[in-house]
């Protein structure tokens, strides 16, 4: 058998093509479109693309940010965040969520995206979203590295403590992932993906 060649880089020195492939090579990724609001009272939305579900019992969700953004901040300060679910619908107002502006700013505003209050924490949520989730931290904590030192990333866990679904996407008691047109982030500067029927295949997990 032929050896097989692949394009083999250490991270820390460089990948030498001309994008950094991390973020494509792991996707599409979920968006974590957290809702948080400051201490001042000031509401706050973002996306990030580095973030998932990572237990069912207790439900732990986390997003990963690159410095202590507003996001990070509010979580610190009022121990609570909303996820939202990002359908292709709301790409557009996701995307405007994105800009970079200071803690005073209403992203919720910014995007044009009418807000509802969450109940069993303060912290918003969008209304538009078909799915939102209702979190409190559970940890907050810089990622290491191999060094052992602090990196610049913080990573915030928390609980989901209530979920919101709009029953349109609930079929005969099973929700329906396809139904809302979920978004996922793909590689490079600009690339998302949708998640559609013409995707979606079955496969059994072995006994």
């Amino acid at each position: 058998m032929n050896e097989r060649l692949f394009h083999s880089y250490r991270p820390a020195e460089g990948h030498g093509l001309a994008h950094d492939p991390l973020n494509s090579l792991v996707a599409p990724r979920p968006i974590g479109w957290i809702g948080s609001i400051s201490g001042a009272g000031v509401p706050n939305l973002a996306p990030y693309s580095f973030f998932n579900l990572f237990c069912y019992r207790p439900p732990i969700v986390g997003f990963s940010s690159g410095g202590e953004k507003d996001s990070v901040v509010n979580a610190r300060d009022t121990g609570e965040f909303t996820w939202n679910l990002v359908s292709r619908d709301l790409a557009e107002a996701m995307n405007a969520s994105s800009a970079s502006v200071g803690p005073e700013v209403d992203e919720f505003d910014l995007a044009g995206l009418d807000m509802l209050p969450g109940v069993d924490v303060r912290a918003p949520r969008v209304a538009a979203a078909p799915v939102q989730f209702e979190c409190k931290v559970t940890e907050i904590r810089y990622l290491k590295t191999l060094a052992g030192t602090d990196s610049s990333n913080v990573m915030v866990f928390g609980e989901v403590v209530r979920i919101h679904i709009d029953p349109a996407h609930i079929v005969e008691g099973t929700y329906r992932t396809i139904s809302a047109a979920p978004v996922a982030r793909g590689g490079g500067t600009a690339d998302y993906f949708e998640i559609g029927p013409d995707t979606l295949f079955h496969m059994t997990r072995p006994r």
